[in-house]
């Protein structure tokens, strides 16, 4: 791709990147000093309009989403559609809380004054979406930063240039280029606008990509919010209701066709049930998709987004068959037409890549265990998931697991719904993502908490210069008392 698209519109040669970008990004200056004093009304009627042109482009997202990934009508709704709507609402009914200063108590070392935490914007921020959920990965952050009150330039993902088209014909809907810009193209375009010094960065995509992202704000000290992803493991124990374990585990992973970073990675199931547990996997498959033979011609399967993917993907496939793991059921590959099957594996041994791996994509290892405690070992011993998933009725096993592992975030007895928890903050640790986002926690994200101190009685005056005896027993009592 040698061309990009600027807000207008209009293409420009590769080499103009730079100039055009930094033409936006100084115009955006003197528009995010102005929205510094910008109140409720103002941020909530952007809000409104940009749900509004989501909604009046709700066809056109369905084809980009098919366009691009053969994904089902339903599928793009649910998806990408329905949580930037979610997400438009709520900031639209709570915004006027989130904005309001928080008064807090004074401790013990500041009795006499007034203290309170007000939300200022950070500025200028940069959004940079990943390509497996395009629109709403980048439309839901810009929602945040809207609410928060800050100018916004977003880089969408180049492999989905059918949802950028539509996602920069919203923009350019509802925003002038001073407000929302948008900028298209390979990574060059990434790296240019890393360049910059940004309030703030909120970046979605794989962690490779997120250090390069951290090494470049660091270079300006910008915040970030890095929401990445990894191996976010399953565990179905002896006692979890196994029908509908394996229907939403599977509708979990299979979604998108497994091109979701919080879709469950692999699955450890007690060696008692693991049988069973196949056979509803098998029944589960069939039913949502078919038989395998009648998989490919599924109308509820999307593909891999390129050829690229598919290749990589299979190679994951074809190294585990290689060190002698079993194919369940799927197993069957067109990387040219971008298919590959639903896919379950067993008998995966440890050096297989595709345990090291992130899979990204429509293969579920199903790994049988006795023993929690070994299984709790092996969470800990690779990198903080992104997600975590465990199902069973017994509340001791669940408590175990909380207690002794971590995540970004979890879910019981269900599996990726802590994404559509509004009122949650979404988000990794460590290698999985830093900060977090949606909802009031979006917000905050895209917000700095000015920590504000109003005086009213000069105590402090007891610790002025010349230090005298008196003021090294006031010093004490405090010690003694604080």
């Amino acid at each position: 791709m040698n061309t990009i698209v600027n807000q207008a519109g209009a293409e420009l040669e590769l080499d103009q990147i730079k100039s055009e970008i930094l033409r936006v990004f100084d115009r955006q200056r003197a528009t995010a000093l102005r929205l510094r004093q910008s109140g409720k009304a103002e941020r909530i009627a952007k809000i409104r309009k940009l749900k509004a042109a989501v909604l009046a482009n709700r066809e056109a997202i369905i084809a980009a989403g098919f366009a691009d990934f053969g994904k089902p009508a339903a599928e793009v709704e649910l998806t990408e559609i329905l949580p930037v709507i979610a997400e438009a609402n709520d900031a639209i009914r709570k915004l006027g809380s989130w904005m309001k200063p928080k008064k807090v108590w004074p401790s013990r070392l500041s009795v006499g004054t007034q203290g309170y935490m007000q939300y200022e914007p950070k500025g200028r921020v940069l959004i940079v979406a990943p390509w497996n959920y395009p629109v709403n990965l980048s439309l839901g952050p810009l929602v945040s930063a809207l609410a928060a009150g800050n100018t916004v330039i977003i880089k969408p993902s180049e492999m989905t240039p059918h949802a950028s088209d539509v996602i920069g014909k919203i923009l350019r809907e509802v925003f002038v280029e001073d407000e929302v810009a948008l900028f298209e193209g390979p990574a060059p375009v990434a790296q240019a606008l890393l360049e910059l010094p940004f309030d703030h960065i909120f970046f979605t995509g794989s962690p490779a990509v997120g250090k390069i992202v951290m090494a470049a704000a660091a270079k300006h000290l910008t915040s970030v919010t890095l929401e990445l992803g990894g191996k976010s493991p399953t565990i179905v124990d002896e006692s979890a209701d196994l029908a509908m374990a394996a229907q939403n585990i599977l509708w979990a992973k299979f979604t998108n066709n497994g091109q979701t970073c919080i879709a469950p990675d692999h699955v450890y199931v007690h060696a008692s049930v693991k049988d069973a547990f196949l056979q509803h996997c098998i029944a589960a498959l069939e039913q949502a998709y078919g038989k395998d033979a009648q998989q490919a011609e599924s109308p509820f399967l999307a593909r891999i987004v390129n050829e690229r993917h598919a290749e990589r993907v299979k190679a994951l496939l074809d190294d585990a068959k290689a060190r002698g793991a079993r194919v369940v059921t799927g197993g069957q590959v067109d990387a040219g037409q971008r298919y590959i099957a639903p896919t379950l594996i067993d008998g995966i041994p440890d050096d297989a890549k595709i345990m090291s791996e992130e899979i990204f994509g429509p293969l579920l290892p199903i790994i049988s265990f006795t023993e929690l405690n070994t299984v709790i070992a092996r969470i800990n011993a690779d990198p903080k998931p992104l997600a975590l998933y465990m199902w069973s009725r017994k509340q001791a096993n669940i408590d175990r697991v909380m207690q002794q592992t971590t995540s970004g975030g979890a879910c019981i007895n269900h599996c990726v719904v802590q994404f559509l928890h509004g009122n949650l903050p979404f988000g990794g640790v460590n290698n999985s993502g830093i900060g977090s986002g949606h909802g009031h926690h979006g917000f905050l994200a895209f917000s700095h908490e000015r920590a504000v101190v109003r005086g009213r009685i000069m105590l402090a005056k007891m610790f002025y210069p010349p230090y005298t005896a008196t003021t090294r027993k006031l010093i004490s009592l405090f010690i003694k008392t604080v």
